[in-house]
């Protein structure tokens, strides 16, 4: 089941990031502002913000068959994207469209991590451990086929991406709903969520979550502005989608780690490796080639790596009936927290050199690792 459902959850993620690999080529056709990326990813975040209340508030991912709320969310992410496409000469309609599929992507990565749940209640770390990677690759696969299709029309990758999502929605349907899924519930229930800051075993990873938000989206959406520091065309969707991508090696391993190590500790480790590479960025854009590289690598490797171990460790200690509703309540404030990050960081690279804003980074993974070792 588990190779079924990482593949469905890298094709319905894939609508990501349908539109910032094809930015330039818009800000080019359309005389776009230099800041559109940061707007665009932005609105889509918001979207997301948006559904994850809403379907936490309403229980969407507890109360009804989670495969098909996967499945109907693909299909209107997959909709929605063609509309993208349809009207990308225009700035209000394309931002509204990429909004409203945040709100699919709602019923897409949260309700992947609980269809996980489900299958795997012993296992759940290395699950997620694949299934986040799922994402990680997902949201990196933009960069990766526009780089494959540079020779395309920039409309070929979105209508590509919405076949993709499409695609995965269908997958999911194949997976038949597990024997032992528990009982969700059927009505809001406050005292349910209160365990987000009443309970210390699901509090710390909460906290340490937001932190990991707060630099995660940011690094993304920066990625191709610091490598054009050094290299151009088509290079740089390359190694966006190489850097981005190669965090789901940091999931996969950290999944695996689980047998060995504590969640907590996993992702103090992570936050801290990627907690220095913010720091090192005035050292690391100026150094060689091979030093460049592999700084960005080790950070694209652990920045998105310790995801998992969150949503491991507040699936674990939150109520069996409102996992999915907690998971996607702590999705939805984590989102919010990287809306602001994206627009100030975007806004300050527009000002300031790289070298003086990419260690302001540091700050979440720094109380990110404060909250998974408080008391």
């Amino acid at each position: 089941m588990l190779p079924v459902l990482v593949l469905a959850q890298f094709a319905g993620t894939s609508l990501w990031f349908a539109v910032n690999a094809i930015v330039p080529e818009l800000q080019l056709a359309f005389s776009w502002p230099a800041g559109m990326v940061g707007t665009l990813t932005s609105a889509l975040q918001l979207g997301f913000i948006a559904g994850t209340l809403l379907f936490a508030l309403t229980l969407v991912a507890d109360r009804f068959d989670a495969r098909w709320v996967f499945f109907l969310s693909s299909l209107a992410g997959a909709l929605l994207t063609v509309l993208a496409w349809w009207t990308a000469d225009s700035q209000g309609a394309l931002l509204f469209w990429r909004f409203l599929t945040g709100v699919c992507l709602a019923g897409i990565y949260p309700v992947g991590m609980k269809i996980a749940a489900q299958w795997f209640p012993q296992g759940i770390g290395h699950a997620l451990g694949w299934l986040v990677g799922a994402l990680v690759l997902g949201s990196a696969s933009a960069h990766g086929l526009r780089a494959i299709t540079a020779r395309l029309p920039w409309e070929s990758l979105m209508l590509a991406i919405a076949a993709l999502a499409l695609a995965g929605g269908c997958l999911i349907l194949t997976l038949r709903r597990p024997q032992h899924a528990a009982i969700g519930a059927s009505r809001f229930s406050a005292s349910g969520f209160s365990v987000m800051w009443t309970d210390q075993k699901v509090r710390r990873p909460v906290l340490g979550y937001f932190g990991h938000m707060w630099e995660l989206y940011t690094f993304w959406v920066l990625l191709p502005f610091i490598l054009a520091t050094r290299i151009s065309g088509d290079a740089v969707l390359w190694w966006s989608f190489a850097v981005m991508g190669s965090g789901a090696l940091g999931c996969v391993w950290g999944g695996a780690a689980l047998r060995y190590f504590d969640g907590a500790k996993i992702a103090a480790t992570h936050l801290s490796i990627s907690g220095l590479c913010c720091l090192l960025a005035p050292l690391m854009l100026h150094a060689n080639d091979t030093l460049f590289f592999l700084w960005l690598l080790i950070w694209g490797v652990t920045v998105a790596g310790d995801s998992p171990q969150f949503s491991a460790l507040i699936a674990a200690h939150s109520p069996r009936q409102m996992v999915g509703s907690v998971l996607t309540m702590t999705n939805s404030l984590g989102f919010a927290l990287s809306i602001v990050s994206i627009l100030l960081f975007t806004n300050l690279s527009q000002h300031w050199p790289l070298a003086s804003v990419l260690p302001v980074l540091a700050v979440g993974p720094a109380l990110g690792v404060w909250a998974l070792r408080a008391r």
